[in-house]
């Protein structure tokens, strides 16, 4: 598809996911306003913007998404398509000229921060849980963190994880990753017991027949 530029001015597209740098969404695209949208997105090169919406109400700090492949497109028009997430944004204003709405954004940076023994222990904290965690649930070790792909280790980890969506927007919006990290490291150390009391639980059904209650 080619490198989307970077616009001031984007289409957004609001979903019941949060989509962080890096990660892969794919998307079923069926309402024509977004059969549009993602047209010109595909003519164009361009990218456009995910926001979180939860009931009502929509996030105001999102992800650049970049369409990575066209997997069918359907005879009724609608398509499948896979994304990509990558630059973080926020909003300054929404606009309805078009059938979609578009919004005026500024790009987030993270602040800078020099490297500290402190820093390092947390990243080692962190992925030690993530290990854990992910042996866990998906009953395997994770792939390496390869910080030649990526410069933030809690977009890495909550990318592989099920973590829940109000958790991955409290991410996207912080602009500091020791802040992330720190984050995940508190959620993580409280979600392993739960993660371990439902396969015990698991456990006692498959030998008994039934779980204790």
């Amino acid at each position: 598809m080619g490198q989307p530029p970077n616009p001031d001015r984007i289409p957004i597209f609001p979903l019941e996911v949060v989509l962080l740098p890096g990660a892969m969404l794919p998307l079923h695209i069926f309402e024509p306003r977004y059969q549009l949208m993602i047209q010109r997105c595909i003519e164009k090169s361009l990218v456009f913007g995910v926001l979180f919406q939860r009931a009502a109400e929509i996030a105001q700090v999102g992800c650049t998404a970049a369409i990575a492949e066209v997997v069918k497109t359907y005879e009724d028009s609608t398509s499948d398509i896979v994304t990509v997430g990558q630059r973080i944004f926020a909003v300054n204003e929404t606009f309805d000229d078009e059938p979609y709405s578009e919004a005026s954004i500024r790009y987030l940076a993270d602040e800078v921060a020099a490297p500290s023994p402190r820093a390092r222990a947390l990243s080692h904290r962190l992925w030690k849980l993530c290990v854990e965690c992910h042996k866990m649930i998906r009953n395997s070790e994770p792939d390496e963190f390869d910080p030649a792909t990526s410069d933030s280790l809690a977009y890495y980890v909550a990318r592989i994880l099920p973590i829940e969506s109000e958790i991955r927007q409290e991410l996207l919006e912080m602009r500091s990753e020791s802040k992330r990290q720190a984050r995940l490291v508190d959620h993580i150390e409280i979600w392993i017991p739960s993660i371990a009391r439902v396969q015990r639980t698991r456990v006692k059904a498959a030998g008994n027949g039934h779980g204790h209650h």
